[in-house]
């Protein structure tokens, strides 16, 4: 059996790397602003910046306790009005992880009072698809989508509506929930690959992207992650949380980063990290990577610098290292 396991990764890992591999990702947290307050609401709630996006454009970002704390993170989108002006931006649509739904549907709720903005709830409603690897654009029929991560533009595919997202790895496609295997179908058809989901989170981890329930909760502060250059804004107007986040930028030094780990063995989730006798922290997402063997991401006490060894749970140790990690990670 850990053949047959071993040998459809590998087969998945060259999709990824090499063709196009298709995941279906529609169980993530989708959420519509509309409402001609929606920019200017939102913008005050989250760390980037929303008030130069225009349709076709989107952006990274977090959302916060007044401390400064992640409560989550998110896609936004900036969509034009289908009847109306183009360079109006008539909805933003939202995409985040499930366990940070409910967080980030409470948020816009409670603050959104006394701003003309109307929330809609799209999780059930959209599907997604995620096509990763060098052909998608190819498959996805978006060669005229702009390179920049988070441009999207509505076109069809296979004769469905979809809206052509760009990602750092591929392209997703949004569509009614009612189309979704159509659309998948329609995508293997083309040359997609069906692939699992250890394959695609085994490049994540490679590729030292985080994940908010995995390696990131309501103790991090998105310096610590890594986060600024793709989620936070130093010259945008108040947000909720935004004195903390400055402060550390300019004056403080986090206490924390996030790093990778060669592992001397697989290491589950949550396994303690020490430095010597002092806890240091935790193993976060785990993988063990045909290129790098077992790897792992974690945010890490500062003093547990890169080229450090940590002990990890009872039996194993770990190197640190800067991210992404520094390997030929093809197969």
């Amino acid at each position: 059996m850990a053949s047959t396991d071993t040998q459809s990764l590998s087969a998945d890992r060259h999709a990824l790397l090499h063709g196009c591999g298709l995941l279906d990702r529609s169980e993530r947290g989708k959420l519509a602003l509309t409402g001609p307050g929606a920019v200017e609401f939102l913008n005050g709630q989250v760390t980037n910046e929303l008030a130069t996006l225009r349709p076709g454009e989107g952006c990274y970002a977090a959302f916060l306790t007044h401390k400064g704390k992640m409560l989550g993170d998110l896609r936004i989108l900036a969509v034009a009005d289908r009847d109306g002006a183009p360079v109006e931006v008539a909805e933003l649509l939202l995409d985040t992880e499930r366990v940070t739904l409910q967080a980030l549907f409470d948020m816009i709720r409670r603050f959104k009072v006394g701003y003309d903005v109307e929330l809609h709830k799209r999780t059930i409603e959209c599907g997604l698809l995620s096509l990763i690897g060098p052909e998608a654009d190819t498959i996805a029929g978006a060669e005229q989508l702009a390179a920049s991560e988070h441009a999207h533009l509505a076109q069809e595919l296979g004769g469905i509506a979809v809206r052509a997202v760009r990602t750092d790895v591929g392209v997703d496609l949004l569509c009614d929930a009612a189309d979704t295997e159509q659309l998948a179908a329609a995508a293997r058809e083309r040359g997609a690959a069906p692939v699992d989901e250890q394959a695609v989170e085994c490049l994540r981890i490679e590729r030292g992207r985080p994940r908010y329930g995995l390696d990131l909760d309501d103790s991090v502060i998105p310096q610590e992650a890594g986060l600024n250059d793709r989620a936070v804004s130093f010259t945008k107007g108040c947000y909720v949380g935004q004195e903390t986040v400055a402060r550390l930028f300019y004056k403080g030094k986090p206490n924390r980063h996030l790093r990778g780990l060669r592992l001397s063995e697989p290491a589950a989730p949550g396994a303690e990290l020490r430095l010597g006798e002092r806890p240091v922290g935790r193993v976060g997402s785990s993988a063990v990577s045909p290129a790098l063997g077992p790897i792992a991401l974690a945010l890490v006490r500062r003093e547990a610098e890169p080229g450090s060894t940590v002990s990890v749970g009872e039996r194993g140790t770990a190197r640190v290292v800067e991210l992404p990690f520094a390997a030929d990670t093809a197969d």
